[in-house]
C-alpha cells in the first residue's frame, strides 16, 4: 500500500501502481489538508466571494459571474463540455498512473476538493474501475483538460469505464465495485482536470523504460565491440577525466569493466589506430543521452509532487490564487529532449548493426553473417527494420514544444503541446527496444561466427549475457524468420534479466 501524501510520491512509485496493480490510502495529514481547503472554498462560497472557477465560467468566460443557484449546474457543465477527447483510448497503465497522479495533486490541499470526492477516485483506482479515457484532445496548457474530463465523467456516474478488462458505462462500473458517483460540488469539477497528470503519467513510464534501455544499450554495444574486435583504449578513465560529463564517464566505466578480461578486445588493433566513431566515440554519446536523462527524471519528479490546480488555495494565508501552474511547458521541454535523446541512441545503434553485417567493416566476418551468402540473406533485412525505426524516430523528435495554437479567444494565447510530446517519447520509447534487440542478435551472432570457445574469449559478464539470448536466440545457420528473434530478444529486454545477469557478475550502472 502506497501512501499519498501530495508530498513523496517517487517515478517508481507511479510505475508500481500502474503496471502492478499497487493500492494507494490517503495520509492522515493529506486528508486535514485537503478538508482545510475546502472548508476555505465553503467559506468563499458562503460570503459570496468573487473567485473564478467557482462562481465565474471559465477561460474566455471567466469574467462572466455565475449565480449561486447554478454554481453546482457549472461543475456538471464543465466537465460534459470539455470531455471532447478523440483518438483510440489510453492503455490501461497510462491511465492508472494518470489517476494516481491526480490523487497525489489533489492531496497536496490547495484544490479544494471535498474528501468524499477524492476518496471515490482513489477507491476506483484501487477496485480497478478505469475510465475510458481517449489519447488525443490536450494541449498542455489549462492542463490535460480533454482526457481528464472523461476522467471525471466516471465519478459522476457518466462517460465510459473498464472494469476487468470489459468496457460499460461509469455509473455501472462503480455499482460493479461497489461505489456510487458523486453530485459533484463547488470547484470540484475544476479541481479534477485542471492539471498536467497524464502528461507526467506518459513521462514517468517512459522513463522507467528510458532507463532500462539506456542500460541495455551499454550491454549490446559491449557485445558488439566483441563481435568486431574493438579497440578498448577509448574507454579508460583517463580519456573522460579530461572532460568530465558525467554521463559520459558512467558510460565509459560501464563498457571498461565490462570487458577488460576479454580477449576479443585490445588495447590496440595491430591493423588499424582507431575504431569508427558508432564504437570509439559511444561512451560520449550515450554518455550525452544518460545526462539529458538525469535532468529529465528531475524534471519529472518535481512535477509528480506538484500543485497543478487553478485557482490555487492557501488556507493558511486566507489566499486564493489565480496562477499558470497548470501549464505544461517545463514538461514538454524536458520530455522533447529526452526524446532526442533515445532516439540518438538508436541512431547509433543501428550503425553498428550495419558495421557488423559488412565484411568490409567488421574484421573479416562474413558478409550478412551468414556463412552461404547469396542463397541465404542472413541479417541483411534486420539492418533495413532498424534503420525503418531510426528513420520514423527521428521524425518523431520534431519537437512539439515549439508549437502553439491559440485557444478561447486568445485568453490561453499560448500552449504548450506537451501531451503531444509525452504520447511521440512513448512511441520512440517502443521503437527504440526494437532497435536495441536488432543489435544484440546481430551481435550473438558475431560473437559465434567469431570465436571458437566463446566461454574462454568473452569477458565473463558478457560470456553470460551470450548464453542467455541463445536460450532463446539460437546460430543462424541458414534463413528463419528473424521477427521471432526480434520479439523474444525485446521481451528479455524488458524483462531486465540480462541486466540483472550483468549486474550480478560486476558494478554497472
Amino acid at each position: 500500500m502506497i501512501k499519498i501524501d501530495g508530498q513523496k510520491l517517487s517515478v517508481e512509485e507511479v510505475v508500481q501502481v500502474a503496471r502492478e496493480n499497487k493500492k494507494v490510502t490517503l495520509a492522515e495529514a493529506a486528508i486535514e489538508d485537503v478538508k482545510k481547503a475546502r472548508r476555505q472554498v465553503e467559506k468563499v462560497v458562503e460570503e459570496n466571494r468573487i473567485c473564478y472557477g467557482l462562481n465565474t465560467g471559465f477561460g474566455r468566460f471567466s469574467d462572466t459571474r455565475i449565480s449561486p443557484q447554478e454554481v453546482l449546474q457549472l461543475q456538471e457543465n464543465l466537465i460534459r463540455s470539455h470531455a471532447v477527447g478523440t483518438g483510440k483510448p489510453l492503455s490501461r497503465e497510462v491511465v492508472r498512473a494518470t489517476m494516481v497522479l491526480r490523487i497525489n495533486a489533489l492531496a497536496k490541499g490547495h484544490s479544494g476538493i471535498r474528501h468524499k470526492t477524492l476518496k471515490l477516485l482513489v477507491d476506483m483506482l484501487n477496485k480497478g474501475v478505469h475510465p475510458v479515457m481517449p489519447a488525443q484532445g490536450s494541449l498542455g496548457a489549462s492542463g490535460d483538460l480533454a482526457p481528464l474530463a472523461h476522467m471525471a465523467l466516471v465519478l459522476m456516474g457518466e462517460g465510459r469505464a473498464k472494469v476487468d478488462g470489459k468496457e460499460m458505462t461509469g455509473k455501472k462500473a462503480l455499482a460493479r465495485c461497489g461505489l456510487s458517483p458523486v453530485k459533484l460540488d463547488s470547484k470540484e469539477g475544476l479541481a479534477l482536470i485542471n492539471g498536467t497528470q497524464m502528461m507526467t503519467a506518459f513521462a514517468a513510464l517512459s522513463l522507467v523504460d528510458a532507463l532500462n534501455l539506456l542500460q541495455h544499450a551499454d550491454i549490446a554495444l559491449g557485445l558488439t565491440m566483441e563481435g568486431v574486435e574493438g579497440i578498448l583504449a577509448p574507454f579508460k578513465n583517463v580519456v573522460h577525466e579530461v572532460r568530465p560529463h558525467p554521463g559520459q564517464s558512467l558510460v565509459a566505466a560501464n563498457l571498461y569493466n565490462l570487458l577488460k578480461e576479454s580477449s576479443l578486445v585490445l588495447e590496440k588493433q595491430d591493423d588499424r589506430v582507431q575504431d569508427a566513431y558508432s564504437l570509439r566515440c559511444a561512451p560520449q554519446v550515450h554518455g550525452a543521452s544518460r545526462d539529458a536523462y538525469n535532468h529529465v527524471k528531475k524534471t519529472i519528479s518535481r512535477e509528480v509532487n506538484s500543485a497543478t490546480d487553478n485557482p490555487l488555495l492557501f488556507p493558511d494565508r486566507d489566499e486564493i490564487i489565480s496562477g499558470g501552474n497548470f501549464h505544461g511547458q517545463p514538461l514538454a521541454l524536458t520530455l522533447d529532449y529526452l526524446a532526442m535523446a533515445l532516439s540518438e541512441i538508436g541512431n547509433i545503434s543501428e550503425r553498428r548493426v550495419f558495421r557488423m553485417l559488412d565484411g568490409t567493416l567488421n574484421n573479416d566476418l562474413p558478409m550478412f553473417l551468414t556463412e552461404h551468402g547469396g542463397l541465404n540473406s542472413g541479417y541483411m533485412v534486420a539492418q533495413y527494420t532498424s534503420a525503418s525505426l531510426v528513420g520514423e524516430n527521428k521524425m518523431l523528435t520534431s519537437p512539439a514544444s515549439t508549437d502553439s495554437i491559440p485557444t478561447s479567444a486568445n485568453q490561453e494565447d499560448h500552449v504548450s503541446m506537451g501531451a503531444v510530446s509525452a504520447r511521440k517519447l512513448k512511441r520512440i520509447v517502443e521503437n527504440l527496444s526494437n532497435i536495441i534487440a536488432i543489435e544484440f542478435v546481430t551481435a550473438a551472432q558475431a560473437v559465434e561466427m567469431r570465436t571458437e570457445d566463446p566461454k574462454k574469449e568473452l569477458a565473463p559478464a558478457t560470456f553470460l549475457v551470450f548464453q542467455r539470448i541463445r536460450k532463446i536466440v539460437p546460430k543462424m545457420e541458414k534463413d528463419r524468420v528473424l521477427a521471432e528473434d526480434i520479439a523474444s530478444m525485446k521481451k528479455l529486454i524488458a524483462e531486465e534479466e540480462i541486466l540483472n545477469i550483468v549486474k550480478n557478475k560486476m558494478d554497472f550502472a
